[in-house]
């Protein structure tokens, strides 16, 4: 599903020197990994993992008034050191705290100015014109972005809920308890619709089952949008060497070095007992009817603030128990998120330290 508009006319970048920035949103699991590294395979488009610096936001605070120097530069370092505590490095990329800030320091400062100002460096680094942070969920800050770079745009990738949170569910990046999982979907795609609604010409929206079908018609949407030429090479992922990497890495990214499985568009019915969907199809009714996704029950589940409770209690259990069987079954995947983890923990006590 694709929102007609012409993104670029009405938005010149103002320092053309810098790569045009791009945000995909706005929940993961949704097909992300097999659009971006499709996309990479072009010359003039850049997109590394990202930072998913949502993660980073509650230690913000900490770092108080961001008009003094030695606050913002702190900052910058510890966000830099985000990147090299992430489980997947940027690949020919090193990043100066010293010369981030002095490139950033006389503008608005916040740390979006700072995430940013890093993929500029890195897609200047590999030459390219376009710059893409997947880190969806920074949803949330838009209005931010848009404050700050009057040429973002952002791709919007929708995917079936029943399928996309029955994938959270198994994952480890958000909760492990359906009903929070769905609430998490609703909100980003509420955020989502607001902001095409608010900002047509800045959002293109996909669908990621049209993806599965025609590859070639959204891929070659999608970079009509972004500004940069379609190549027949993406439609080989096979051939990426990050896919390949990536797919050893993690379970979660075991099938990246290949094609999706359009059989497995509904594989989610093998996975959600009925009450689960019609709890899914409830609270996500309205997304599901304007994007066209066709439900399997009435949905009329009734979600209360106790649910809610209890779900979060039964989910903080269910953290503790993944983590566990993660350590045994997929150890270097576990050591490299416990990595990242660690070094969130560890700001957090040096933060609060300094504080007191």
């Amino acid at each position: 599903m694709t929102s007609p508009t012409t993104p670029h006319s009405s938005t010149p970048a103002t320092t053309p020197q810098r790569p045009r920035p791009n945000l995909m949103i706005p929940v993961r699991r949704c097909g992300s990994h097999a659009l971006r590294l499709r996309l990479n395979f072009s010359d003039e488009f850049y997109s590394p993992y990202p930072l998913h610096i949502v993660e980073f936001m509650p230690l913000l605070p900490h770092y108080g008034d961001l008009s003094n120097d030695f606050n913002y530069f702190q900052l910058v370092i510890d966000v830099v050191g985000l990147q090299s505590a992430t489980m997947v490095k940027w690949d020919g990329v090193s990043l100066d705290p010293v010369a981030i800030f002095e490139n950033i320091k006389d503008r608005p400062r916040s740390i979006h100015a700072i995430t940013w100002e890093m993929l500029f460096l890195a897609g200047q680094k590999h030459q390219a014109k376009v710059v893409m942070d997947k880190s969806l969920d920074s949803v949330h800050y838009a209005e931010s972005l848009i404050s700050l770079f009057d040429d973002m745009l952002f791709l919007n990738v929708v995917r079936d809920p029943r399928a996309q949170i029955s994938s959270i569910n198994r994952a480890i990046i958000h909760d492990f308890d359906i009903l929070l999982n769905t609430l998490t979907w609703v909100n980003a795609h509420d955020a989502g619709r607001a902001l095409a609604q608010k900002y047509p010409g800045r959002v293109l929206t996909i669908r990621y089952e049209d993806f599965i079908q025609n590859q070639t018609a959204v891929l070659q949407s999608v970079c009509t949008f972004f500004g940069i030429a379609f190549s027949d090479s993406m439609l080989d992922v096979s051939l990426s060497h990050e896919a390949k990497g990536l797919s050893g890495l993690s379970a979660l990214w075991a099938t990246n070095s290949s094609e999706p499985i359009p059989a497995n568009v509904d594989k989610f019915e093998k996975s959600l007992s009925l009450e689960e969907i019609q709890l899914i199809e409830t609270l996500s009714a309205e997304h599901m009817s304007y994007y066209g996704y066709e439900r399997m029950t009435q949905g009329f589940t009734l979600v209360t603030d106790s649910m809610v409770k209890t779900a979060k209690q039964q989910s903080q259990q269910g953290k503790i128990a993944a983590w566990e069987a993660m350590k045994l079954i997929e150890p270097q995947d576990y050591q490299l998120r416990k990595f990242r983890a660690d070094y969130l923990a560890m700001l957090e006590r040096k933060l609060t330290q300094q504080a007191a």
